[in-house]
């Protein structure tokens, strides 16, 4: 096949000139230089030349093929420079700036962040379990019975899974974070200081003060000869860091399992009135949850407490509904 290399040659440099963007461009460069291009074509009638033409074929080629090669760099060079000409053009930079929003932590991880910080500083370590718990942790352990209502499938998420280490128990979302006082117990011998942030489920219906998920933090101390005045000081002191020192606190007697004996916490910011408001649970660790862990009998005692942090954002920031922590409202979120 004879090839007319000045006719191809004016034809390219004729469609280089009209090149404008990158797309026309890449089209060019297919049509001659792709692998079903025009310069393949002629490489391949190589085969089929004679002897006599092949030199000159080949050396023209080479010519075309570096020439179609020059105007592409051309030509990427123009349209960039074309395209950067037209950017400039459209961006008034008179204009003020558009910043992105930066985002901040939800209220509630506030909340546990400033809980467990102040843990921290009285010398707790935060640990953190599994959402997903076996029944002996979250009730065998904590001396809860088998015949406790909370053990009842209305009161707790059981799922489809048996326990591995007890094949005729289910495994659960975990309704507490105490969980995981009996995974550290398991694990450490006292002396022990840990408080537990996490989340925990329970099916109660929706409502203004009820979530079938919500935030707890579990607080555990253990050594010997801990008593209860240690836990009184200690959350006497929590209190007035958190919430003032204005307020006033009671301790109520009340009943858990897992503690005894046991007692509900409330208080109060305005002196001479009667209102009261219960903030958290407490207690000294009961000796059957000692024995469930394998620490020797009468050797150590202990103090556990937890509350909740949806509770206790709401008391502290006047919020009526819980339901306005978990909407994503902006509205809501950013005022925090």
């Amino acid at each position: 096949m004879a090839w007319d290399f000045q006719t191809i040659r004016n034809q390219a440099q004729k469609e280089a000139d009209s090149i404008c963007d990158n797309t026309s461009l890449e089209s060019f460069r297919i049509k001659y230089l792709g692998k079903k291009g025009l310069i393949p074509q002629v490489y391949a009638s190589l085969s089929t030349a004679s002897k006599e033409d092949k030199p000159l074929l080949g050396k023209n080629a080479n010519e075309l093929k570096n020439f179609i090669s020059g105007l592409i760099e051309e030509k990427k060079l123009s349209v960039k420079d074309t395209i950067n000409q037209s950017s400039k053009s459209n961006i008034d930079v008179t204009l003020p700036g558009v910043a992105n929003d930066l985002g901040h932590s939800h209220l509630l991880t506030q909340t546990m962040d400033e809980i467990c910080g102040l843990f921290e500083k009285l010398g707790f370590i935060v640990q953190e379990g599994p959402e997903i718990e076996t029944e002996f942790n979250n009730f065998d352990a904590l001396n809860i019975p088998s015949n406790h209502p909370s053990r009842d499938g209305f009161d707790t998420f059981y799922v489809d899974q048996v326990d591995p280490g007890d094949k005729d128990k289910k495994l659960l979302l975990r309704s507490q974070t105490s969980p995981v006082q009996i995974r550290v117990m398991k694990a450490n011998k006292p002396p022990l200081a840990v408080v537990v942030p996490g989340k925990v489920y329970r099916p109660d219906a929706v409502d203004a003060s009820h979530s079938f998920m919500f935030h707890q933090i579990e607080g555990l101390l253990v050594d010997q000869d801990i008593k209860f005045s240690h836990l009184k000081g200690l959350l006497t002191t929590f209190c007035n860091r958190f919430f003032g020192d204005n307020i006033k606190m009671r301790f109520r007697p009340h009943f858990f399992p897992f503690t005894e004996p046991s007692a509900e916490i409330d208080i109060s910011w305005e002196k001479g009135k009667k209102d009261w408001l219960e903030i958290m649970g407490c207690g000294m660790v009961h000796p059957q949850v000692f024995k469930a862990v394998g620490y020797p009998k009468g050797k150590y005692t202990g103090l556990a407490f937890g509350l909740g942090v949806e509770r206790i954002a709401m008391l502290r920031y006047g919020i009526r509904d819980i339901r306005l922590f978990y909407e994503n409202d902006k509205r809501f979120l950013e005022q925090f």
